[in-house]
């Protein structure tokens, strides 16, 4: 059993094993191949699940940030630079649970360059997006700058951000999430939930 991509995984016996206890090959094939399945999606699901969710005033911080975490500030982001963040719980002074569901890739544009409708969700020009991919939850985190498009590192599929987080190229077809920023001084701030649930549809 070899896993693939952190999305697939497959599992097979070779030809000349002998099924146990008489089984038949078929059905000890179908058996391994459900174990295998069984114990790798209880550990992905898990990672997904979060019931500590972004919520409403909860400031940003680098992911994997070396030092202590601090408030992200929009200055901290370079203009066609993505950057994945997770929400702050300011009441306890720590990033929320790190469950991959609260994942957030930042990314700052020109306020010229925003709709209107892009504009009220966004603070100083930073769009927020679930940083999980529609299809089978990789990252996603590489910008296209030609295309204007953020890329899946695993599938390909690409999402416009300036289009509320449109599918451009599958093979996902839900829209990115998003999530609308706010601004406390000069420091980015959650303003809301989800436009809908983050990471692969069920």
């Amino acid at each position: 059993m070899t896993p693939h991509t952190p999305c697939h995984c497959c599992a097979t016996t070779r030809s000349n094993e002998t099924p146990p206890h008489g089984a038949p090959p078929n059905e000890t094939r179908r058996k391994v191949i459900m174990m295998a399945g069984a114990g790798l999606a209880a550990p992905w699901s898990a990672a997904l699940a979060s019931t500590n969710g972004p919520k409403k005033g909860d400031y940003l911080v680098e992911d994997d940030a070396e030092a202590k975490p601090e408030p992200l500030r929009v200055a901290d982001l370079k203009p066609g630079k993505p950057l994945l963040a997770f929400p702050f719980d300011k009441s306890r002074g720590a990033a929320r649970d790190g469950a991959r569901s609260n994942k957030l890739v930042l990314m700052r544009f020109a306020p010229a360059d925003l709709s209107a409708e892009a504009q009220a969700r966004s603070a100083g020009g930073v769009l927020a997006y679930s940083a999980l991919c529609t299809h089978q939850a990789c990252d996603v985190k590489t910008w296209l700058s030609k295309e204007q498009v953020l890329v899946c590192f695993c599938h390909a599929s690409k999402f416009s951000l300036l289009d509320g987080g449109k599918v451009m190229n599958g093979p996902a077809t839900r829209a990115l999430p998003f999530i609308p920023l706010t601004q406390d001084g000069d420091r980015l701030v959650v303003a809301g939930e989800f436009s809908a649930a983050p990471g692969a549809a069920s």
